[in-house]
């Protein structure tokens, strides 16, 4: 792969865990929602973000980083070069930022951030804002045919918001999550996340609350985005063998998508509406439907069958990770599991504190026969194993605490005699501790948390 650097390497031994390590130190917040530091240092690197290959910006409650695989494994299916920006990482840094089909080297990775460390010069930046910068640095050296943009947290004010003219906007799914940042009711959320909208650019509106779609149909007129809305000008349905997509313009019936769950027939038909609306590329009939069921995103319902957390159950056993963390994702996993009725469903379960575990967990109730609560390794704001277990008892699901997810495994094991299944969810800060203890560690020493 080309990557075009404008300057010599550095010839330090620094892993890229060191330079952001000393990014979160730039700023007393985590997050600060505001475009104006990042404009400056976008500026002073060269306005980056004015040499990028047509981009889709993705905003949204839900589904953001599933609808980007889905559009990823399309593009790609069809021969097409595909940046890719994503966040939270789960294990590694380097999974925010594919170049071209592939995660960004180690060393391609500590230039950027070093070169924006250094022109950035000390001043006040959140980590989000200047890594931003920095991946937006490495789009622009690379070439490639599309750029997969999603935002962060909101939308109006995420450092991803710097694009002036985007190819397409998505916005899919909004619900209740981040109200301490970006408001307490859906129409607030969505004012957020619908502000990515810009004017002449087709905006695909997914599956929404009456509350939300009606914000965010208005800011489209306002900013007069072309709308393609779900319901109105596109519509997906599940069918024996898989899903079928419907606009004007197309009637497509497609394999089952490769991502489990009924709400991911919603996220693969907003791929597939946005792949329509953007126009920028040719993509056969064929690389969607060979696409879609080779989408893969980890900690969305993944199956563990390898890895030394499986190896210590009994056969037909089953382990499952999700990383769902608000009331809707809550509502999507137990509209899977309703069907999960042929052996018993014990979850182990952890959340951070900011976060409403009664609401995830209350779809949940009937079809769970116990819980296992922990503390996320190494999260200060984890609830810990009582507070989680606590809050699975007030929506009446039995709970215990437990030290760590291998004693959880061992204690469920110890107590159901049959064949069960185990699901590990709460949060994708647990999905990636499991993830990395499941895996032999990588190099480049960046695997602090999931910070966004």
């Amino acid at each position: 792969m080309m990557f075009k650097l404008a300057r010599k390497r550095p010839t330090t031994d620094q892993s890229s865990g060191d330079v952001l390590e000393r990014f979160f130190r730039l700023h007393p917040r985590i997050i600060d929602l505001s475009l104006d530091r990042i404009l400056v240092l976008l500026e002073r690197l060269g306005r980056p973000q004015d040499h990028l290959p047509p981009t889709i910006h993705v905003a949204g409650t839900n589904g953001k980083g599933s609808v980007i695989a889905f559009m990823r494994a399309i593009l790609e299916t069809a021969g097409h070069r595909v940046h890719v920006y994503t966040s939270p990482h789960l294990v590694r840094y380097n999974e925010r930022i594919r170049l071209a089909g592939a995660e960004i080297s180690e060393s391609d990775l500590v230039s950027v951030l070093t070169e924006c460390e250094r022109v950035n010069d000390g001043d006040s930046i959140t980590y989000f804002e200047i890594t931003t910068a920095a991946a937006l640095l490495a789009f622009s050296r690379s070439e490639a045919d599309v750029l997969l943009l999603e935002t962060g947290l909101g939308g109006q004010f995420d450092a991803t918001n710097v694009i002036d003219r985007p190819a397409a906007t998505v916005i899919t799914p909004v619900s209740m999550d981040h109200m301490h940042f970006l408001g307490d009711t859906i129409r607030r959320i969505a004012a957020e996340k619908g502000a990515i909208q810009k004017p002449g650019v087709p905006s695909i509106i997914a599956p929404q609350y009456e509350q939300a779609k009606a914000v965010l149909l208005q800011q489209a007129e306002a900013a007069n985005a072309p709308a393609f809305l779900y319901g109105r000008d596109w519509a997906v349905e599940p069918t024996a063998s898989g899903m079928r997509y419907r606009s004007s313009q197309f009637a497509l019936d497609l394999p089952q998508p490769g991502l489990i769950g009924r709400h991911q027939l919603i996220n693969a038909g907003t791929a597939v509406a946005c792949l329509e609306q953007f126009g920028a590329l040719e993509i056969p009939d064929t690389a969607i439907a060979e696409g879609l069921p080779a989408a893969q995103w980890p900690a969305r319902l993944q199956r563990l069958d390898t890895g030394r957390f499986a190896q210590v159950l009994p056969a037909d056993w089953e382990l499952w990770l999700d990383g769902g963390h608000n009331p809707a994702a809550g509502e999507a996993l137990a509209e899977t599991l309703r069907n999960w009725h042929d052996k018993p469903l014990y979850l182990i379960f952890g959340m951070m504190q900011r976060k409403t575990p009664q609401h995830f967990l209350r779809p949940m109730t009937e079809l769970v026969s116990a819980l296992r609560a922990v503390k996320i390794d190494d999260q200060e704001g984890s609830l810990s194993a009582a507070e989680a277990a606590e809050a699975a008892a007030e929506v009446d699901i039995r709970s215990t605490p437990a030290p760590s997810v291998e004693s959880a495994l061992a204690d469920i094991v110890a107590a159901e005699k049959g064949p069960a299944r185990i699901l590990i969810c709460g949060s994708l800060y647990l999905a990636g501790s499991v993830l990395a203890q499941d895996q032999p560690e990588t190099d480049g020493g960046n695997q602090r948390g999931a910070t966004r």
